[in-house]
């Protein structure tokens, strides 16, 4: 057994013993789960000893933050491992424990001016994810013709109380010459920086869409109808080869955006293209899963909506698939001729 399939297996113990539920303004994360995965050092996963993390490659994160999204955990990690971690330590700025959680935001609205030895940070930061839960924030904020990538402490900022559709916090942070740490970074720096978010939403979507045509599967032969499982029909039969199709190329997509960043080369337009295609499989998959299911699908009691609404929340997180889209094909027609375009078309997707 690998090391990567070991913290997998470590990860499915921890989510056995903390079964998903659904989020309220009262109890809006899993505390208890978060410090399951503290305990065992998986908050710090990817993240260089030096830093003060576990140390581990990009896939060991990546494994944990797929397992944990298949289990519809309610805790900050996808944000902390895959963005604000490796974000913040190539920046150089110090983070004093990866055992409270650290969010992200990318916030075009926020200025930085230098002072002293920092930064000042000023405007709203809206769609802020675990706005209420994380003790720190990595803002990817403007100062001047530069940008700036502050660490700011969250504890008595301005914080509306807001959610996504599964219930996740999602709020509003407001600036007013807010004291952080912070360092300048260059335009393809900041690409990158909003390039993870999106990556780590899709890393998401991908492993939440397998569970859902996992469990679909599953329910498609138990559930008998006129007697016979459901699986038996044509009809039922070509809907999972549907969601089945729309899986595989969103895990396909997903796989080659991480291995992009892994060696660093063109991970922008690697995580656009698997961004674009995560978000168009929710539709698809999701809307089958529960006409498959049928009436029990929409139920609360059931499973399904755990990562459904999670699915068709993470969607429209860290762009949406019209503002990848556009990304992704002026990326593609950028810096060559047309008679090259599919090639590099098929390089990206």
């Amino acid at each position: 057994m690998s090391d990567q399939d070991l913290v997998v297996e470590t990860v499915r113990d921890l989510l056995a013993a903390h079964e998903p539920f659904v989020l309220t303004p009262e109890r809006p994360w899993d505390e208890a789960l978060w410090q399951a995965l503290v305990e065992t050092g998986l908050t710090g996963v990817g993240i260089s000893e030096e830093a003060g993390g576990s140390g581990g490659e990009l896939a060991d994160a990546v494994a944990v933050v797929r397992t944990l999204a298949a289990g519809a955990a309610a805790v900050p990690v996808a944000e902390q491992l895959l963005v604000a971690g490796p974000a913040l330590t190539a920046a150089g700025l110090a983070v004093p424990s990866w055992d409270v959680p650290v969010t992200v935001a990318v916030a075009p609205s926020v200025t930085a001016t230098a002072d002293g030895a920092g930064y000042r940070l000023t405007g709203t930061a809206a769609g802020v994810a675990w706005t209420g839960v994380a003790a720190q924030v990595a803002v990817l904020a403007g100062s001047g013709d530069d940008l700036v990538l502050a660490l700011v402490d969250t504890a008595g900022l301005p914080a509306p109380v807001a959610a996504n559709l599964a219930g996740e916090p999602r709020g509003t942070l407001t600036f007013d010459a807010t004291p952080a740490a912070g360092a300048a970074l260059t335009a393809e720096q900041a690409d990158a920086v909003r390039a993870r978010y999106a990556l780590a939403r899709a890393v998401q979507l991908a492993a939440a869409l397998e569970q859902v045509l996992a469990w679909t599967v599953q329910y498609a032969g138990e559930r008998v109808q006129f007697g016979r499982p459901l699986a038996k029909f044509q009809a039922i039969q070509m809907e999972l080869a549907e969601m089945a199709g729309e899986v595989t190329a969103v895990t396909a997509l997903t796989d080659a955006a991480v291995q992009a960043l892994d060696r660093d080369e063109g991970v922008v337009l690697a995580a656009a293209a698997a961004k674009v295609r995560a978000g168009a499989a929710v539709e698809v998959v999701a809307r089958l899963a529960h006409q498959v299911h049928g009436a029990i699908g929409f139920t609360q009691e059931y499973r399904l909506h755990h990562l459904t609404r999670r699915c068709w929340s993470w969607r429209d997180e860290a762009g949406s698939e019209l503002v990848w889209s556009r990304l992704l094909g002026a990326g593609l027609v950028a810096g060559g001729s047309g008679e090259d375009l599919w090639i590099r078309l098929t390089r990206v997707v």
